[in-house]
């Protein structure tokens, strides 16, 4: 598959930074003991980091077919997004369990 180098760091960004900002928005919920609305953002957010994963390993199976694509700093900023994404998503899961392990009251 021939992959355009923008659109695929596009794809990455926009998906990844969606994907952190719903988890974000989760723990906003969760502080307020809204645990149903938090699991529904968590789960959006998950799906966001789904499709973004999805693009970074289709550029992953390209490369090992021998297909790769240069990397330039555009590449290496959507790989930053996604990562720093999943970590803050992971990061807000593990603290949401807490809030609902000392019951934060509506």
């Amino acid at each position: 598959m021939d992959l355009d180098l923008e659109e695929v760091a596009m794809t990455i960004v926009g998906n990844a930074g969606e994907a952190r900002s719903l988890a974000y928005e989760a723990l906003r919920e969760a502080k307020t003991g809204n645990f149903d609305k938090a699991e529904e953002l968590l789960k959006e957010s998950r799906e966001k980091s789904l499709v973004a994963h999805g693009m970074q390993t289709e550029l992953i199976c390209n490369e090992a077919d021998g297909n790769g694509i240069a990397m330039n700093l555009l590449m290496v900023h959507a790989q930053d997004h996604l990562m720093n994404s999943i970590l803050a998503r992971e990061l807000v899961e593990e603290l949401i369990d807490l809030y609902k392990r000392v019951g934060v009251e509506k």
